[in-house]
């Protein structure tokens, strides 16, 4: 449970760092991805996906979460 707070919590402070230091960029994303069609969107959030699971594999296999 721990960890996934942890996962949350990060989650949500590169959020909040990404709205207040750009949120011109964030709106102009937001336009960019509703020019999209629907699955393109789709497969741009399974790479995302599948992105974000290889990077906590990556930080597992490499001893992340273990005590020191």
């Amino acid at each position: 449970m721990g960890t996934a707070l942890l996962a949350l919590g990060l989650l949500l402070v590169a959020e909040g760092l990404l709205w207040a230091l750009a949120p011109r960029l964030v709106e102009e994303l937001l336009a960019a991805l509703r020019a999209l069609d629907l699955p393109a969107r789709r497969l741009a959030g399974l790479a995302a996906l599948a992105v974000g699971a290889a990077l906590c594999w990556a930080g597992l296999a490499l001893g992340a979460l273990t005590p020191s």
